[in-house]
């Protein structure tokens, strides 16, 4: 049985992720608000921002920056722009 979340980011009901997909408190947050479609947003922008600003999942100081922007894109102002970002 699909499981249903109210989505925060989309703003309505929708299908929930079917495991957590980060650790931790955020990753409970995500887990129980988040729905797949929305998650799957993220995983565009988080791959705009590791391209764009040249980050490493393997530096802490990266992946802090990308939590604080994950955070920010599900439960805050929204997702941070790139001046002159064009999609290919």
């Amino acid at each position: 049985m699909t499981r249903m979340v109210n989505c925060v980011h989309l703003g309505r009901e929708a299908e929930g992720l079917e495991r957590p997909t980060y650790p931790g408190v955020l990753g409970t947050r995500i887990y129980e608000h988040v729905s797949k479609e929305a998650w799957g947003k993220w995983l565009r922008q988080q791959t705009m921002l590791i391209n764009e600003y040249r980050l490493s999942p393997i530096n802490a100081k990266d992946r802090k920056f990308l939590e604080e922007e994950m955070e920010k894109f599900f439960f805050g102002e929204g997702a941070s722009t790139i001046d002159n970002f064009k999609p290919v």
